[in-house]
């Protein structure tokens, strides 16, 4: 292996992961020497799948296991595989097989797989926003439980945490499509009719919460269609999977009171964001999360909202099934698994609340490096 490691150029944070993996298997010459190097070096979400020279198969979580990565085969157990979801085994189908745990590396023979912890006793943290919006609500994360009936648990929650405002409305409708499984759940609980009244355009794909200002607008507006005979002169009650900036609701809430809506109540299945991430999630300063500025009442005048619940945290990990020291819940905590990312968002906490611009995502900021 001839390679000058004080050369290496970062462009991506792929490049240095796999820098790390290389200082490892020149330093340990095998799988286990590299997944440590990367393991004990980095700080940070990672989920790696990789093909040695040699054609060895291999997968690795951090050693806080953030995000999902399981394994599955073929019913023939001649093919293997790794996905960050169940789902696309199931699509394919295979056997899935197991969820693979914070810190552990996994490697394929031709008798199957050999698994190997090689952090011993790491802390889990899985990405609690990974329920309430990434994943697939037809995927499982190491048990038997979809997705979707999270989702569901999570919109019964809400109603019973403010049945006052559920025994208000008239209607439900959801914000498609992520809205659409708390919106059953808040039926099944409240009796409430869910009415199909909002529609997503299947072509406008972006993710609003990502996209620069100038773009937000006009693709937020695109996205949701509103049938305005559906809600005229109703009670509303809209499903949500979260508020970032609430730029989306603002605009959907707009169109709901032009159409005539009564009165608009925003049942939240995220619980308040109020911190950044930096394990995978494009939401990187204080500033641009309506939830570090302004409480549910604050947030409900900025998007013209009659009332904003949110589900509370204990709700949404009772739903889950897990524990709350299993979880990732720093956005809506402010306690971050890794030592580099507390620091981070301490420091820019700070400042920020002295007055500080953010201009650039905190991680890239001379500022708030630890």
């Amino acid at each position: 292996m001839n390679l000058n490691f004080n050369d290496f150029i970062y462009n991506c944070d792929s490049d240095i992961v796999c820098h790390k993996f290389l200082l490892g298997l020149k330093q340990g010459k095998t799988l286990e020497s590299a997944a440590r190097t990367v393991m004990e070096s980095l700080d940070g979400a990672f989920s790696v799948t990789g093909i040695t020279g040699d054609g060895e198969f291999f997968a690795f979580k951090d050693p806080h296991g953030i995000k999902p990565l399981c394994a599955g085969h073929d019913p023939n157990a001649a093919t293997f595989a790794f996905s960050s979801e169940t789902v696309s085994l199931d699509m394919n189908s295979f056997v899935r097989d197991f969820e693979l745990n914070p810190g552990e590396l996994v490697t394929v023979s031709s008798q199957g797989f050999k698994r190997t912890q090689i952090i011993q006793k790491p802390r889990e943290a899985f990405c609690a926003f990974e329920y309430a919006y990434f994943a697939r609500p037809d995927s499982t994360f190491g048990g038997d439980k979809y997705v979707y009936e999270m989702r569901e648990e999570f919109g019964r929650n809400i109603v019973r945490e403010f049945q006052e405002i559920a025994e208000d409305g008239d209607i439900i409708m959801s914000v498609p499509e992520t809205g659409d499984d708390s919106a059953m759940g808040v039926h099944e609980e409240s009796g409430l009719r869910w009415e199909r009244a909002s529609r997503r355009h299947r072509y406008v794909t972006e993710r609003a919460f990502i996209l620069l200002n100038t773009e937000r607008f006009s693709t937020i507006d695109k996205k949701i269609n509103i049938l305005g005979s559906k809600v005229a002169g109703k009670r509303v009650i809209i499903t949500e999977d979260s508020i970032v900036r609430g730029d989306t609701t603002k605009i959907i809430i707009e169109k709901l009171r032009k159409a005539g809506a009564k009165k608009v109540y925003v049942f939240v299945t995220f619980p308040r964001i109020i911190g950044p991430c930096f394990y995978g999630i494009d939401m990187s300063t204080y500033g641009q999360l309506v939830g570090s500025r302004y409480d549910a009442e604050g947030i409900a005048k900025i998007i013209g909202a009659d009332k904003v619940c949110y589900q509370s945290i204990e709700g949404l990990i009772r739903a889950t099934g897990r524990s709350e020291d299993q979880l990732c819940m720093a956005c809506i905590n402010g306690k971050y698994p890794t030592p580099c990312a507390q620091k981070m968002a301490d420091v820019m906490k700070k400042r920020f609340q002295e007055g500080f611009e953010e201009k650039n995502r905190i991680y890239e900021s001379e500022e708030a490096q630890p």
